[in-house]
């Protein structure tokens, strides 16, 4: 599986650009990426906040991680803009069947694809060597460009799950 995706993101927005990452529960097949593809792009060419259209940026990444991004140099995002995107997102779990906010599921890459383990499931994970300091997790909760070039995909041991490894890993 190629990992690359930082080329994909849009060179012109400010680093500071928020982002958003919703983790789906499934892989989507190809059909089902396209026409997303096309509902996030509908979004983003008509995303506004208080009639100024917003600079946004949306896409899928590997299939699963539908990424929404607003560079606020022209225009900032307030809560109404960010309301239309969560009702955004949560048409398209309605549309799809999936899960899109559910933060207890967690994304690493393991043996050349993505697994989604469970947060309650990670002791026994790291216990049964499953996930190890150097195993690349999916931290989606970046909040800007910049954070999701540096620090979306990396090893465990320098997420905010190094912690939960360590007194999983001293209990044994």
């Amino acid at each position: 599986m190629n990992r690359e995706y930082k080329s994909l993101l849009p060179a012109e927005f400010a680093e500071n650009s928020k982002v958003w990452i919703y983790q789906s529960s499934r892989l989507f097949n190809m059909q089902e990426a396209l026409q997303l593809e096309d509902m996030l792009n509908n979004f983003t060419a008509t995303w506004q906040t208080h009639g100024t259209p917003v600079k946004g940026f949306a896409t899928l990444f590997f299939g699963r991680f539908i990424v929404l991004m607003a560079d606020e140099t022209e225009a900032g995002v307030s809560g109404c803009s960010t309301d239309s995107s969560v009702r955004l997102i949560k048409q398209i779990e309605n549309q799809f069947g999936v899960a899109l906010f559910d933060r207890q599921m967690l994304a690493f890459f393991m043996k050349d694809k993505i697994e989604l383990i469970p947060l309650s499931q990670l002791s026994y994970a790291t216990e049964n060597g499953f996930i190890e300091r150097e195993t690349i997790y999916f931290n989606n909760l970046v909040q800007t460009k910049q954070e999701l070039i540096d620090k979306w995909m990396i090893p465990v041991g320098e997420s905010w799950l190094a912690g939960k490894i360590k007194k999983a890993n001293s209990v044994s």
